[in-house]
């Protein structure tokens, strides 16, 4: 049906058709820096992203709905897409660390609570209907153009969760220790299981096929993200032991994956700094904004949190500083992603529509 609207409508309208399923990375990116602001003692800038993170929350949410109503058959085809669908991923990961933000900076376990429900009903529906469409799908892509770091977004789904779990049995009380630590437990667990089946196939895909300046899209910097919000988790469950002895009878497990997490993290550091230098230095490839951009910030916030919380949890003081450096360069990044998608809108809103993006986005 042909539709006739301008002015706001027809932005609101543009906005939600093109909405990339991926976007809800602004609230993890955002989530991820205010929670290592809060972990160095930068309350004011912890509490500042906070509250603006719920704002980006609701508009997000808004604009999915008007995309659900108004554009479902396309929604629907971005979620059996192998490069799009797994985006969705990022609704759950951002509600959860939403809800982290909601028990760390303004104490309300409540609210953590519901948004802890909200994300997991959201991860069991996606989890199984996404990997589900997949499978059963008649015709299907070949690897090097199924595969992308988008699906690392679906560990740190499960991981998002495990990390709001361990924080709401910190915070509760002990009428939930067993249930929160078991089901953190799980989640970390099957978390680490996942990335292991994607990180091969992305590992292959990358040493094996054709690789251009173009196919390496910010989202692969969640390869690392992956493996930092499950340090976050394991770093989280090793402080939550004192409290669960079935937890503190699986210490050193506890202890030597959370390392094992970090350190695979850490390696895919240097690695993503080159190929970023060859994309752009080297390839020429200009830089414009992209909301896949969020999904460079959140890694570099979730690794700074994690180093943070790994040091104190471990009694690690040398990594210390580690966890300040990444701030800041977290706190860059979201600055200049977060001018550059104003910047992107403002042209949309001159132009009385959204800038035209050069390729479909994740």
């Amino acid at each position: 049906m042909k539709r006739n609207r301008t002015g706001l409508p027809r932005l609101v309208d543009s906005a939600a058709e093109n909405l990339a399923p991926a976007y809800f990375a602004l609230v993890m990116a955002t989530g991820a820096v205010s929670l290592a602001a809060q972990a160095v003692d930068y309350s004011f800038l912890a509490r500042s992203l906070f509250w603006l993170n719920g704002i980006f929350y609701v508009v997000l949410w808004f604009l999915t709905a008007w995309r659900m109503l108004r554009f479902g058959r396309r929604m629907g085809v971005d979620f059996k897409d192998y490069q799009r669908g797994p985006g969705f991923f990022s609704v759950v990961a951002g509600s959860a660390i939403l809800g982290t933000q909601f028990v760390l900076l303004a104490n309300e376990e409540k609210k953590g609570m519901l948004l802890w429900g909200l994300a997991m009903a959201l991860w069991l529906i996606l989890n199984y209907g996404i990997f589900t469409a997949f499978t059963i799908r008649k015709h299907k892509p070949s690897l090097d153009e199924g595969i992308t770091g988008t699906w690392f977004l679906a560990v740190v789904a499960a991981q998002s969760l495990a990390v709001l779990a361990a924080v709401l049995d910190a915070h509760w009380g002990p009428v939930h220790w067993l249930e929160f630590n078991f089901i953190a437990l799980s989640l970390w667990l099957w978390g680490g299981m996942l990335y292991i089946w994607i990180v091969v196939l992305v590992f292959y895909r990358y040493t094996f096929f054709l690789f251009s300046a173009e196919d390496l899209v910010p989202p692969y910097w969640i390869n690392m993200g992956a493996m930092a919000i499950s340090t976050l988790a394991g770093s989280l469950l090793i402080v939550n032991a004192a409290k669960a002895p079935y937890l503190h009878s699986l210490l050193p497990f506890l202890k030597g994956f959370t390392v094992f997490y970090w350190a695979t993290g850490s390696w895919w550091i240097p690695l993503l700094i080159a190929l970023e230098f060859w994309r752009h230095g080297v390839k020429r490839l200009p830089v414009r904004y992209d909301p896949l951009y969020w999904g460079v910030v959140f890694p570099l916030g979730m690794y700074s949190l994690c180093t943070l919380h790994m040091a104190q949890s471990m009694d690690l003081p040398f990594l210390l500083p580690l966890g300040h450096v990444f701030l800041y360069l977290a706190l860059l990044a979201w600055v200049i992603t977060l001018a550059g998608m104003i910047h992107h809108w403002g042209l949309g809103l001159r132009a009385g529509t959204k800038t035209r993006i050069h390729r479909p986005l994740p």
